[in-house]
């Protein structure tokens, strides 16, 4: 789903809260409001589960720093038990600003003994401000996640994009009570759906996520677009201008140009 690439980081004076804070917000409302969906906090660890069978969004988190291996395996057999004891495959979701040094170097080794493989290194980022486009964009129709036709629009272009069964992407987004807190988007060109873009606003910035475009409408400007439209949409409604999101290597450049700047790591493991 993911793609994992190098990447330069600012400095550890660079606070990567935001970034992570907005991403554990995010997997709650997905959580939320659904039966076998689980959000609580046990062992420093934090748990923001849909319950479903896209095993990356049955996720775990660091809830506190963590400053030896000995601790950090200790968190992640605290995690497992969780999941283990509901028969369900998951994801740990580690933000290298809560890791030591030491932990961070050896962390790879830490998840492998308890089976957890790497499926991705995502850049996280942020930006104060986001710079205006130094190209001119397409302009087409946008429509908001309101109800079941820009639901399954959404859910369709998540699927091809990010390469992930429909009906596991469906299971997910399909439940109304995602939308009050994840504005979603879809860009439309000649009435087809061609782009996504999500916002969800927490711990006082704007988080983006869902940014995807149909391969036959790649590099034209679709992404960009309604990633802005999404941007100010959230500062109309809530006043914000600071924004984070976790990169993939496709997008890359392009935030970079927005104005994004990389503060941590996002590390994703899979059982």
């Amino acid at each position: 789903m993911f793609a994992s690439f190098p990447f330069a980081i600012l400095g550890p004076d660079v606070e990567f809260q935001p970034v992570e804070s907005n991403l554990r917000a995010s997997f709650r409302i997905l959580a939320g409001d659904r039966p076998r969906g689980e959000v609580r906090e046990i062992g420093g660890v934090s748990i923001a589960s849909a319950g479903v069978t896209f095993q990356m969004f049955n996720a775990a988190f660091l809830a506190a720093p963590v400053v030896s291996d000995l601790e950090m395996d200790r968190r992640l057999r605290v995690a497992a038990t969780h999941f283990d004891q509901r028969g369900q495959d998951w994801a740990f979701w580690s933000c290298d600003g809560f890791l030591d040094a030491g932990v961070r170097r050896r962390a790879r080794k830490l998840f492998e003994r308890r089976a957890l493989h790497l499926s991705a290194d995502l850049p996280g980022m942020i930006a104060e401000r986001v710079l205006p486009p130094y190209r001119a964009l397409p302009q087409f129709e946008i429509r908001r996640v309101e109800g079941e036709p820009t639901c399954a629009a959404f859910c369709q272009i998540g699927s091809i994009c990010f390469n992930v069964p429909l009906t596991w992407f469906c299971e997910v987004f399909e439940n109304p009570a995602v939308w009050k807190d994840f504005a979603g988007y879809v860009g439309y060109v000649d009435g087809e759906p061609v782009s996504t873009a999500a916002t969800v606003t927490s711990e006082g910035v704007v988080g983006v996520y869902n940014v995807a475009t149909m391969p036959g409408y790649q590099r034209r400007g679709y992404g960009e677009a309604i990633m802005r439209h999404a941007l100010e949409r959230a500062h109309d409604e809530h006043g914000l201008e600071r924004t984070i999101l976790q990169s993939t290597a496709q997008g890359f450049d392009l935030y970079r140009r927005m104005g994004y700047s990389v503060v941590t790591k996002v590390a994703v493991y899979t059982s």
